[in-house]
């Protein structure tokens, strides 16, 4: 099978880097497929992982380790006798905690639930996950309620920077080589921030395309579920795997194949005009490659204010947060974060006729976008304005996602540089609205010249 390096892969201070390839998914398939491998072996290396290197890192919340193994087992029965569930088969995932995964409590990172029993059903996604063939690892740590208050997971690449929020643990999960996926949420920027802040690559969906049965509310408008991978096709493998019939079917898979060159669209817009130097160098270099590559890249003045769909996102999230967490402002203030019963109390004072006219706008903003757009494949668009900020208390800058969230289609993660002092900078990949399973043939295909490899 693939080796796991324990052995941090950066330069400077090793005891702060804690990064490792934890395999690429279609290759741990294939080795468990024809006996080099199985679902018990990896589920074992896995956990040895976590010991050793979760003690600095801080990505799980709860390890499910009887019950993996016990899956681990059961699934090595099943393909010894010629019957896999599906394109998963033994591979191993975390899920963020404000996912449910039946007989496992779902706290949210909240001191509130902190006594909350065992739930009794999987998320709608989690089962999809199992009817493809994966198994649950454990349960990653989130910010409090998938909002601003942050966790204790660090990110791999220095355990001194934030690994960004809300889906923390997730993303820093498998950057350290722990698990090879997982899955996260995004309301903001909660998918694809903690990403590109840890290296690894993400596939956020257009918004409404899976079902969030199970899921813990933020603000439904915008709830996502999105995955985690260590490379582009690794997170499409596992959307893919998932990916529901009314979809449609994905496009074409393997690397070999889907040569078309691509259109691709660099916005100008002055909502990005304070990207640090080292962002601005790394998605020029990434433009430069994709030309490279053959590609046809397209430089446009951006046809909506990126500014205002992102103030008008995050009015709309703090208007359904105030009406769905309502009830979080009468605990005690000891039981909820700052950020959080600050961003309820503002919600619950906007007027509903502000959050309608606001729904209004951004269903116009999205469709003077991609009206703009028709005939080109994807944007590149840098995904935050600098590397992980350093401390913990901030998950980062959520900004120049958080359009993309709102405008609502499919959003990749793509590792494209570093900075100076070896943090990942991270590039998005943006689709349109309902594009999703031509969308991840165009995101496999572009990722290859994009994506910068890991030491």
């Amino acid at each position: 099978m693939s080796e796991l390096s324990v052995e941090a892969l950066n330069s400077g201070d090793e005891s702060r880097r804690c990064v490792a390839d934890p395999g690429r998914i279609a290759d741990l398939v294939e080795e468990m497929r024809v006996g080099q491998s199985s679902a018990q072996a990896l589920v074992t290396r896995y956990l040895a992982r976590i010991d050793a290197v979760d003690p600095a890192v801080q990505a799980w919340r709860l390890v499910d380790r009887e019950r993996a193994l016990h899956d681990a087992r059961v699934l090595d029965e099943e393909l010894a006798r010629g019957q896999p569930r599906g394109p998963l088969h033994g591979v191993p995932v975390a899920v963020k905690d404000i996912i449910d995964v039946a007989g496992l409590p779902t706290r949210c990172n909240s001191r509130a639930l902190e006594d909350r029993g065992a739930v009794i059903a999987d998320a709608q996604v989690v089962t999809a996950l199992r009817a493809a063939g994966a198994l649950v690892l454990g349960k990653a740590h989130t910010t409090e309620y998938a909002f601003f208050d942050p966790s204790p997971a660090c990110n791999p690449w220095n355990t001194e920077h934030t690994p960004g929020g809300s889906s923390s643990g997730s993303a820093a999960a498998v950057a350290a080589g722990m698990v090879p996926a997982a899955l996260g949420t995004q309301t903001v920027a909660s998918v694809n921030r903690p990403a590109a802040y840890c290296g690894i690559a993400a596939f956020k969906p257009s918004t409404g395309l899976l079902s969030t049965h199970g899921v813990t509310p933020l603000a439904p408008m915008f709830d996502t579920v999105g995955f985690f991978g260590f490379r582009v096709a690794d997170a499409v493998d596992l959307f893919e795997a998932v990916l529901p019939a009314h979809a449609g079917a994905p496009s074409v898979k393997s690397e070999g194949d889907g040569n078309t060159p691509r259109r691709v669209v660099v916005l100008r817009d002055a909502h990005t005009g304070d990207a640090a130097a080292c962002v601005v160098d790394a998605l020029q270099a990434a433009a430069q490659r994709l030309r490279d590559a053959g590609h046809a890249l397209i430089e446009r003045d951006s046809p909506v204010a990126f500014e205002t769909v992102c103030a008008q996102q995050m009015r709309c999230a703090l208007y359904e947060m105030g009406r769905v967490h309502r009830a979080l402002l009468d605990l005690p203030t000891d039981q909820v974060g700052a950020k959080l019963r600050a961003a309820v109390d503002e919600g619950s004072r906007i007027a509903d006729a502000e959050y309608y006219a606001l729904r209004r706008s951004l269903a116009a903003a999205r469709e003077d976008l991609f009206q703009a757009l028709t005939g080109t494949d994807a944007v590149l668009w840098p995904a935050a304005p600098d590397t992980a900020p350093k401390g913990l208390a901030w998950t980062g800058d959520p900004r120049f996602i958080s359009p993309w969230t709102a405008l609502g289609g499919p959003v990749v993660t793509v590792r494209v540089g570093e900075d100076d002092g070896g943090l990942p900078v991270g590039a998005l990949l943006a689709g349109r609205p309902g594009s999703d399973a031509q969308f991840t043939a165009t995101a496999r295909h572009l990722a290859r010249a994009l994506e910068v490899r890991h030491p």
